[in-house]
């Protein structure tokens, strides 16, 4: 099982806001951009999941996340924020 996202706002952790969450793609697909997969899995948390698009494998620790960059990154990957 998993904890939602608005299952864990409390008063010592408050729901992000909109900007932050952008904020937080950004620096994503900074890293992204950088080609280096350690840059990528090292934005998600210890306890990050990563549920790949292109991987039936969930990755669930940095050598996972950064296994999977690995190979996705050849591609040369950029995201996008579409509203």
């Amino acid at each position: 099982s998993s904890v939602m996202p608005e299952g864990t706002a409390n008063a010592a952790h408050p729901p992000m806001s909109e900007l932050q969450v952008k904020d937080l793609f950004h620096l994503w697909n900074d890293a992204l951009a950088t080609l280096d997969s350690s840059k990528v899995a090292a934005r998600y948390s210890k306890e990050g999941v990563l549920l790949p698009t292109v991987s039936d494998t969930p990755r669930t620790d940095f050598d996972g996340i950064k296994d999977y960059f690995d190979a996705f990154l050849l591609k040369q990957p950029q995201g996008e924020i579409v509203e």
